[in-house]
């Protein structure tokens, strides 16, 4: 009886497919997909774009030229923090909203999540993985631009190597380096928060499109009632509000109240777009 019993118990277990595999099978899937590699293809001419524009360009008269884009040239480790506070204005959560579609609402409409769903997979294991398909575009997106950004400002826009803040001292190239990480890291958090609402928007539907156009449409409205000073007491409860908070990092000293506010508000996104997740995968019929 102990016997059989055991072996009840371990053939149990592999009914399960290993976590590993499974994320490591939806990875494949995502980054195999022809509109994921040509949206970082895109996102990745971002840099060099705006490097080929203001190497054209020319370098600016003395207290002129538009903000941050004046400050890149001759100084070309501004341009991955540039870069990347352009791009997560609208590319960078196109991107992540898009991968978040096709995750959940993508495989709903084309009848591949029934499969999964009952599968067994285990409802918390699919979450699971299709989370990691979207951290995996939201991180190799804001690293492209970033090494991009970092090779297009060395070879385009040149620079002494390292970085000259917008306080007017200068940066060795290590701590340089550590800036642009921190940005970096800062931005894949703020994608973060956008991709747990995407994917909780496509736990709801079975049309990616109406995914893109919530995710597209709420940072919109977000930024238009940011923008209303009648309304300023909705700040700390829009993502939007600090999403410039990534040029603090060219300020010296550091300022960490920017950067640490809208951590947390997108760590808070993330929770409630997780948990509205989970729930709706879990009670979700196959």
């Amino acid at each position: 009886m102990t016997s059989t019993i055991a072996v009840d118990s371990r053939a149990a277990t592999r009914s399960h497919a290993p976590l590993g595999r499974l994320v490591a099978a939806e990875l494949r899937w995502v980054l195999r997909r022809p509109r994921t590699l040509v949206v970082l293809a895109l996102l990745a001419l971002i840099p060099i774009a705006v490097a080929i524009g203001i190497a054209a360009a020319g370098a600016p008269e003395s207290g002129r030229g538009p903000g941050l884009i004046a400050q890149v040239a001759g100084n070309g480790f501004v341009l991955p923090v540039v870069a990347l506070g352009l791009a997560l204005t609208l590319l960078l959560p196109l991107a992540v909203a898009s991968a978040a579609a096709d995750a959940v609402a993508g495989e709903a409409a084309t009848g591949t999540l029934r499969g999964l769903l009952i599968a067994p997979v285990g409802r918390m294991r699919l979450v699971v993985m299709k989370s990691a398909g979207v951290v995996t575009v939201a991180v190799l997106a804001v690293v492209i631009i970033a090494v991009v950004g970092m090779v297009a400002g060395t070879v385009v826009v040149g620079g002494p190597g390292s970085l000259i803040t917008l306080s007017g001292t200068t940066l060795g190239f290590g701590e340089a380096l550590g800036r642009i990480a921190l940005v970096a890291v800062w931005t894949v958090g703020q994608l973060l928060a956008v991709g747990a609402v995407a994917l909780a928007i496509s736990t709801l539907t079975e049309h990616p499109l109406v995914v893109l156009t919530s995710v597209l449409g709420g940072m919109i409205v977000f930024g238009v009632l940011s923008a209303i000073p009648a309304l300023d007491w909705m700040q700390p409860l829009l993502l939007t509000t600090g999403l410039t908070a990534g040029t603090d990092v060219l300020r010296d000293p550091l300022p960490l109240d920017g950067l640490a506010s809208s951590s947390l508000r997108a760590l808070v996104y993330v929770v409630v777009g997780m948990t509205v997740t989970v729930v709706r995968l879990r009670r979700r019929d196959a």
